[in-house]
């Protein structure tokens, strides 16, 4: 009979946020897959507990998943965490999730921890309806047709990023949003430097251009309000079919696939994009 994979929350900043079932769960599993071994063994200190541990991270999942899954088979217990947080969201164990399903190993969630939700929470933005896309890409135009697909999205956004990449994120998501879009920057969560700071795109953008970010941010972007926004014109489908251009369609192609997309006449936009 197969084991049981437990999907195990960590804090995201404060020790003290561990409950009695995840400390349980812990104690209690044959094993323990970690993100990194080191930062986890800090969290066993502090809860008194001793496990074998086996590393399982976005570099090692096919080797290291793998092995987890022959002992999942085998009727061992593994409980799974990631740094800070809780895995399989925006998280390699998503992957470890979708192979235990596909072979009826049973799967777990103990309710913890979460950045997303946190940071959703004491945004001061709505959270009746929101979409979390995690980290944007580091590929410019992978990273730019991520933020085009959002262009109309009228529920919260919700973004990871590190600070490293926050200007130039900031940036990126004025130009798509606008500088006057509401956002609330949540840095360091839990932690002793906890810090909400509830502004606009543009103001955020200028302020940390002039001082330099500290800590992992949640990004928490208001979605559009305005009737207006919500349609799409014709300078909307220039940047569509410049991008789409860019992978590679002729022009006439292009400009078929923009204004089918966006709902735009096709003639006036090949015209617009004939006399650029």
């Amino acid at each position: 009979m197969s084991g049981t994979l437990y999907l195990v929350p960590t804090p995201i900043g404060n020790l003290e946020d561990v409950s009695q079932r995840i400390a349980d769960t812990l104690a209690q599993a044959d094993f323990i897959a970690a993100e990194d071994t080191r930062v986890t063994m800090k969290l066993l200190n502090h809860l008194g507990l001793k496990k074998p541990m086996a590393p399982y991270h976005r570099h090692s999942t096919e080797a290291s998943g793998r092995a987890i899954l022959n002992r999942l088979q085998d009727g061992e217990s593994c409980a799974l965490v990631t740094d800070a947080g809780t895995p399989a969201i925006s998280d390699p164990g998503e992957e470890l999730v979708a192979q235990c399903a596909a072979l009826g190993i049973p799967v777990c969630a103990i309710p913890g921890p979460c950045a997303l939700v946190t940071a959703l929470a004491v945004s001061g933005q709505p959270t009746g309806r929101f979409t979390f896309e995690g980290f944007l890409a580091m590929n410019k135009k992978n990273r730019q047709a991520h933020l085009d697909s959002l262009r109309w999205e009228q529920r919260t956004m919700i973004f990871y990023e590190a600070p490293h990449k926050l200007a130039a994120t900031l940036q990126d998501l004025c130009s798509t949003f606008g500088a006057d879009r509401p956002v609330s920057l949540c840095r360091e969560l839990t932690k002793l430097h906890e810090e909400v700071r509830r502004t606009t795109l543009g103001q955020a953008a200028a302020y940390y251009q002039e001082n330099a970010p500290r800590g992992e941010f949640v990004l928490v972007v208001r979605g559009a309000e305005k009737p207006e926004e919500l349609e799409p014109s014709l300078e909307d489908g220039l940047v569509l079919v410049d991008r789409l251009r860019g992978e590679g369609l002729s022009l006439r192609d292009a400009v078929r696939q923009a204004a089918k997309e966006l709902g735009l006449s096709r003639n006036q936009l090949y015209d617009l994009a004939l006399g650029k």
